[in-house]
């Protein structure tokens, strides 16, 4: 490595700019906190005469990104092209087997590929960073690393899509119906191109089988989240979990049992007051349990130009120091393939019902529930919507997963239900 650190960069879209950005607006700083310049080379991107409201000039470009991650004048390939295979994952590999360390924001990619190519990085003596791959401008994957490596970490949770939060907290303060902020969301440009990735909980999803690799040490396993998204969360959820002193957030959460590992990532009902049930808009948090710090809360922007560049650019600082560690926190081949694990874990549950308005349909819906196991805490019947159905809010006491399905699966055999019953789980945080 020569006394400049010098950087290619493949992808120059929101968050590739805005690491040029920082570059060229922080050069002195970095270069008097790393000791070291950190200078750019060569850049990539699919659209040369894009205008993307920066100097480029001092850069040469690349019309190919092999070309960049194979450069004899980079030292550090930052990959921000995105997706999970293709020109991102080849790129990589070359850039490794060129002898480059890598920086990636590429969520998709570590959750599908990550222990393939943590090993191959390893092997080769490389360093893959990826702090902005998660929760934006939040540095979890530093903390998880380093300042939690003396803890055996007990769960980690949190809200990690701020696309889903936004749309969430946006149909509570304007009462709105879900598809009318969707389509506001769509409008500002928060959802990705394949929306699902965002409202599906797949992209969360990423972020989580990422975080529980580096809290329980094991090989990085996305097909093993149980996902569900908010889709079917309506306004009359959001507001009657409001009365009931609940907020709904789509909630990822991971555990190791002695059964295997949990990852599970849905829709949850969380307390008012509680530091996850106050998150607001397009905000990030993640909770970490560890057994010697407690549970320890970080929140900031998991998105947008500034934070997620800043984050690269701590990846980048870290190379320029000289700091090197495994790319999940232990060494790719310690990293043991966990059992996947469906969560057991008692807890309390939202259950929606619209009944039909006749004698003895509480009867029925208590009758499955008693059969079930299932005690109720609260119940509220509110006012009829249509002279025919009444919607029912039942919350019950802890329960099991097992049980819970069990009641759901049997409660429209009773003949009583207008629609589909809706359960969400209530987490304790």
């Amino acid at each position: 490595m020569s006394s400049h650190l010098r950087l290619g960069i493949a992808g120059l879209g929101t968050v590739g700019i805005g690491v040029v950005k920082i570059i060229q607006r922080h050069a002195d700083l970095l270069s008097k906190r790393t000791g070291k310049p950190i200078t750019i080379t060569a850049i990539s991107a699919r659209d040369r005469m894009k205008n993307r409201d920066a100097d480029l000039s001092a850069y040469r470009w690349e019309d190919d990104p092999m070309a960049v991650a194979t450069a004899n004048d980079v030292d550090v390939y930052v990959e921000l092209v995105g997706g999970d295979n293709g020109i991102a994952k080849d790129s990589i590999e070359a850039a490794l087997r060129a002898g480059k360390d890598v920086v990636t924001a590429n969520k998709a990619l570590l959750a599908l590929h990550g222990q393939e190519l943590a090993t191959l990085a390893e092997e080769l003596g490389r360093v893959i960073r990826f702090e902005a791959a998660v929760a934006g401008g939040i540095p979890v994957i530093k903390a998880m690393t380093e300042s939690l490596a003396g803890n055996e970490v007990k769960r980690v949770m949190g809200v990690m899509n701020g696309t889903c939060n936004y749309i969430l907290t946006r149909m509570e303060s304007a009462g709105l119906p879900y598809d009318a902020v969707f389509e506001e969301a769509r409008q500002l440009g928060y959802l990705e191109a394949d929306p699902t990735l965002d409202v599906g909980g797949i992209d969360a999803g990423h972020k989580l089988a990422i975080l529980s690799s580096i809290a329980f040490g094991t090989q990085v396993n996305f097909n093993a989240v149980e996902i569900e998204g908010i889709e079917r969360v309506s306004i009359d959820d959001i507001r009657r979990a409001a009365d009931m002193g609940y907020k709904i957030k789509l909630l990822g959460v991971a555990q190791m049992t002695p059964r295997g590992l949990e990852q599970r990532m849905s829709p949850c009902l969380v307390p008012a007051d509680s530091p996850l049930g106050q998150l607001m808009g397009g905000t990030n948090m993640v909770v970490v349990e560890g057994d010697s710090v407690g549970q320890i809360v970080l929140r900031g922007a998991g998105a947008g130009e500034g934070p997620t560049a800043s984050a690269v650019l701590s990846d980048i600082v870290e190379i320029a120091r000289d700091v090197r560690m495994p790319v999940f926190g232990q060494p790719a081949v310690q990293l043991k393939a966990a059992q996947p694990a469906r969560t057991a874990v008692p807890a309390a549950y939202y259950i929606r019902l619209e009944l039909q308005d006749k004698p003895g349909a509480l009867a029925k819906v208590a009758t499955v529930l008693g059969d079930a196991g299932i005690s109720i805490d609260r119940m509220r019947q509110y006012g009829h919507s249509d002279g025919s159905s009444v919607p029912v809010l039942v919350v019950t006491h802890k329960t099991t997963p097992d049980a819970i399905d069990y009641a759901i699966e049997t409660l429209p055999g009773t003949g009583v239900l207008q629609s589909d019953p809706v359960e969400l789980r209530i987490e304790e945080v």
